[in-house]
């Protein structure tokens, strides 16, 4: 009996913390067109000629800071985890693989290995809770752009966001319960950011995206495919699994890049702000990402958190990723088996 595929994406991650493979992330990463949207000409001047060069050996010596001897980095680490863990709980009648948009394992390994297996369907779950051109999108055509060299293929459907999961929720609810949310002075859901041009390209609409302050307060058919009303949606989940009143949580989008305007308000500033208004202990999640990575483990610990106490606040806590959590992976799984 033909068994049936599953390809786990994620985004990628330098194959060592030496400048060298840093070098070669970035300039894969930021040479794609989703991720950079715009011309071919202005971005490969841009990121060949002044961001790779510069930022690498900076991101080098960050990434050295998470990197384990033992299992190098946490995001392909958790990454393997997840992919043995699901394995175990779909048993044989499927074949998962994993890869990474960017580096290794990559996208076209892992679809030989689907290949060769002989499946007669392939589900492909890009690791990402909600939807964004520069990720999910890029993972569409990564995967039909390898597939199109196939004379034959088996049928293909693709998991397009995951953002009200309820497995999924109740994951990053359960990872916040140990540190007692309600003792703390307030609470940030930080996402990875985006440059707002994305964000308005995803309004079908085009009457919606930055009309008023608050278009991603509430998800409708206008923002659905919006990676901002999604993230708010995410957040505003969590919040109720967990009884935050809405005046202590804060929606806030980090990793800014480049002068252009992006989703905002900025982590940041939003720290700057809480230190001067007085408080002294953040809680925060990054319901952006299934795994830990130098997103989380570092920006929001030692970035954010240094930005904190030098403002006088006095401790950031990370909530931890969904990881290898266990019902994370029974999400995976129903994930799979709706198909």
């Amino acid at each position: 009996m033909a068994k049936k595929g599953v390809l786990l994406v994620n985004l990628g991650t330098p194959d060592s913390p030496e400048t060298k493979d840093v070098r070669r992330y970035l300039g894969e990463f930021l040479m794609d067109p989703r991720v950079i949207d715009i011309n071919a000409f202005s971005r490969a001047l841009l990121v060949k000629g002044i961001i790779v060069p510069f930022r690498s050996p900076k991101s080098a010596k960050l990434y050295k800071t998470i990197w384990s001897d033992e299992t190098g980095s946490p995001l392909l680490h958790y990454s393997k985890l997840q992919l043995k863990l699901l394995r175990e709980r779909l048993g044989d009648d499927y074949q998962v693989e994993l890869a990474m948009r960017y580096q290794n394992p990559s996208i076209e390994s892992a679809l030989k290995k689907l290949k060769a297996g002989l499946v007669d369907s392939i589900q492909v779950i890009p690791l990402f809770p909600q939807y964004a051109s520069a990720s999910t999108g890029s993972v569409y055509d990564k995967v039909m752009q390898l597939l199109a060299e196939w004379p034959t293929k088996p049928s293909i459907s693709f998991i397009n966001s995951f953002h009200d999961n309820e497995l999924m929720i109740e994951t990053f609810a359960n990872n916040a319960k140990k540190y007692q949310p309600e003792t703390f002075d307030h609470i940030l859901f930080s996402f990875h950011g985006l440059p707002q041009r994305q964000l308005i390209k995803s309004d079908h609409t085009h009457n919606h995206c930055l009309k008023t302050s608050d278009c991603c307060a509430v998800l409708t058919d206008a923002n659905k495919f919006c990676y901002s009303a999604q993230s708010h949606h995410t957040a505003r989940l969590i919040a109720e699994k967990l009884n935050i009143p809405k005046e202590k949580y804060t929606i806030c989008f980090q990793s800014r890049l480049g002068s252009d305007p992006w989703v905002q308000p900025y982590t940041t500033e939003v720290v700057a702000k809480l230190a001067n208004e007085g408080k002294k202990r953040l809680l925060v999640f990054c319901p952006a990402f299934v795994a830990d990575c130098l997103e989380t483990v570092y920006e929001v610990t030692e970035e954010y958190g240094g930005e904190f106490k030098a403002l006088g606040g006095e401790h950031v806590q990370l909530v931890e990723s969904l990881n290898d959590a266990s019902t994370w992976i029974e999400a995976l799984e129903q994930m799979v088996k709706a198909i």
